[in-house]
C-alpha cells in the first residue's frame, strides 16, 4: 500500500530504503522475518515499481545491515545471521539488476553501534534470552568501538544516493574510521547473454 499510495502522489518512485532492524535473540523467528525476509519483500516490491522493464524510471535501493553482517557477533547469532543475509541478498541482486538492465542500484549500509533505540534491547532478558548474562559484555564493545550519531548514517544513504556509479556495493560506516566501503577480492560471475 505504502508504494502505491507515492506512486499516486508522486507519479513513480526512485528511492527505497529497507531499514529494518530488530535485536530478539529470544523471539528469533521474528528476527528473521523482520532484518531479513522483510528487507527481500521490500527489495521486490521496490523493483516492481522502479525498473525499467516494468515502465518504472530507476533509481536506488538501499539496504540497512551491520556490521555484525560482515564478522561474527557473540551473544547475537540471529541477529549476525540476518544481518549476513540483507549483505549477500543485496550484493547478489544487484549484480543481477546490472545484467539485466533494470536502471535500479542496489547497495548496502553496515554501521558500527548506532545511538538508536535498538542498542536498549541488550539490557531485556524478553530479547537477549540465553545471552542476556553477557549483556555487559556488548556494553562493553559498544565503549570500545564508540556509539554514533544517527546523522553520520543520514550522511551515507545521500552519498549513496548521488553516486550513480555505486551498485553492489557494501559501505561501512564506524565510529573510528567514517564512511568506508568493503573490499572485495573477487567479483562475482556474471552472465554473458
Amino acid at each position: 500500500g505504502a508504494f502505491k499510495k507515492v506512486i499516486e502522489h508522486f507519479g513513480r518512485l526512485d528511492i527505497v530504503v529497507n531499514n529494518a532492524g530488530v535485536n530478539n535473540e529470544k523471539d528469533w523467528e521474528s528476527t528473521i522475518q523482520i532484518n531479513l525476509t522483510s528487507v527481500i519483500r521490500g527489495t521486490y516490491l521496490g523493483l516492481e515499481y522502479m525498473r525499467k522493464g516494468n515502465g518504472g524510471d530507476g533509481g536506488v535501493i538501499i539496504n540497512i545491515s551491520s556490521l555484525a553482517g560482515l564478522m561474527p557477533a557473540a551473544f547475537q547469532p540471529v541477529y549476525c545471521a540476518t544481518k549476513h543475509g540483507v549483505i549477500g541478498f543485496t550484493r547478489s541482486i544487484a549484480v543481477t539488476a546490472h545484467m539485466e538492465n533494470y536502471g535500479v542500484r542496489l547497495n548496502t549500509i553496515c554501521p558500527g553501534f548506532v545511538n538508536t533505540p535498538i542498542l536498549q534491547s541488550i539490557d531485556k532478558e524478553e530479547n537477549m534470552g540465553q545471552y542476556y548474562s553477557y549483556k555487559d559484555e556488548i556494553k562493553n564493545m559498544m565503549q570500545f568501538y564508540g556509539v554514533m550519531d544517527p546523522s553520520i548514517i543520514a550522511e551515507g544513504l545521500i552519498t549513496i544516493i548521488e553516486d550513480d556509479t555505486l551498485n553492489g556495493e557494501v559501505m561501512k560506516i564506524t565510529a573510528s574510521q567514517g564512511i568506508h566501503f568493503q573490499q572485495y577480492s573477487q567479483t562475482p560471475f556474471t552472465s554473458k547473454r
